[in-house]
């Protein structure tokens, strides 16, 4: 017996890493892939709505994929505004931002009794005027090699919805042995993912849509871009929020007066992450079920060591969908314990009908 579970723990030892290199390996197949099931999963309502109404499924799997071209080409559409909008006012820019950067450094300068700036151009010390809107473009050049994993994506969805593959199957068939049950799990998992990604998309986008405005009225360059960048960056769940809000908040600080107007501008920006990220999204997610704060930051961590940036947006997804596979044996509830916890708790739920 004692045998059995030391080779067990060996056992263990040996595929736990092996199965972390495999999934750093083949992201570049499993990104899109897990990507895809998220996405099939939002569209399986309107598959099964158009189904009632005898719509035959390769013209429903045509109208989704209408769809996803359409958030594509819209999406591509604000990329383009925001890059056009900072190509078009970075030299307003750099000149206020030269003259404040240069107000302070003089400050500091008095302050201290010491002489650094010799040139009084410190602007140039740190950024290339002339070669920032080359470097901008070429970061925008770096998103168009994302279309390849986007039609992937799209490929997916595609085999998904059309049933090539089909995530109850693989339920049943590995997972779980009976009927009942991996009908049961898999309706859960459906339901609690697509409302996650409902109000998540919902809340980053009405977080972005208050950026965009705030910088609009106070005055701050590429309201766009910084409405965008809050859209994307609230989708990392905890650490996103306060990120864009302190980015933002030191960005804004070169263009407006530190003794009044910044203040209310940083104040602005911090409410409008607190009504929807901390007020209207757990209103919407409800408290049916929660997932620890450790976990979640665990979660971040290991899957954006992994994964990167698409990690860190699909870690909270994975992570419910394992805490759901994890309740449903007596072996593993030991696990959705610990991710749930009694303290400190972010809350999911389906959303009242």
């Amino acid at each position: 017996m004692n045998e059995r579970k030391t080779t067990n723990i060996l056992l263990l030892v040996i595929v736990i890493p092996l199965i972390f290199y495999l999934l750093k390996t083949l992201s570049f197949i499993l990104i899109p892939l897990t990507a895809s099931l998220f996405i099939a999963l939002l569209f399986l309502p309107l598959m099964r709505w158009l189904t009632k109404r005898k719509i035959p499924n390769f013209i429903s799997i045509i109208l989704v994929l209408l769809i996803f071209v359409g958030a594509m080409l819209v999406g591509g559409e604000i990329i383009k505004l925001a890059s056009k909008e900072i190509i078009q006012t970075q030299d307003a820019f750099f000149t206020k931002a030269q003259i404040k950067l240069t107000d302070l450094v003089y400050a500091i300068e008095d302050f201290l009794g010491v002489k650094y700036m010799n040139d009084g151009n410190l602007l140039n010390i740190f950024i290339n005027k002339d070669d920032f809107g080359k470097n901008f473009s070429s970061t925008l050049g770096l998103i168009g090699n994302t279309v390849t994993m986007l039609l992937m994506t799209a490929f997916f969805v595609v085999l998904w919805l059309a049933e090539s593959l089909n995530f109850y199957n693989v339920l049943s068939g590995t997972i779980f042995k009976q009927k009942y049950a991996s009908v049961k799990t898999f309706m859960k998992i459906e339901n609690d993912l697509i409302t996650f990604v409902k109000v998540k998309f919902l809340v980053s986008a009405f977080t972005g849509l208050g950026f965009g405005l705030a910088c609009y009225f106070f005055n701050v360059s590429f309201p766009i871009f910084w409405g965008l960048f809050a859209f994307l960056l609230n989708f990392i769940q905890m650490i996103g929020s306060v990120v864009s809000v302190v980015i933002l908040a030191l960005f804004a600080f070169v263009e407006l007066d530190p003794t009044s107007t910044l203040l209310f501008f940083i104040i602005t920006i911090t409410l409008v992450q607190v009504l929807f990220g901390s007020i209207l999204e757990p209103i919407l997610m409800g408290k049916s079920f929660s997932i620890n704060v450790i976990a979640i930051l665990v979660s971040l961590m290991l899957w954006g060591y992994i994964w990167g940036v698409p990690g860190l947006i699909m870690s909270i997804p994975i992570t419910v969908f394992l805490k759901i596979i994890f309740e449903q044996f007596p072996q593993t509830k030991l696990f959705s314990t610990l991710l749930s916890g009694n303290s400190g708790q972010i809350h999911f739920s389906k959303l009242k009908k």
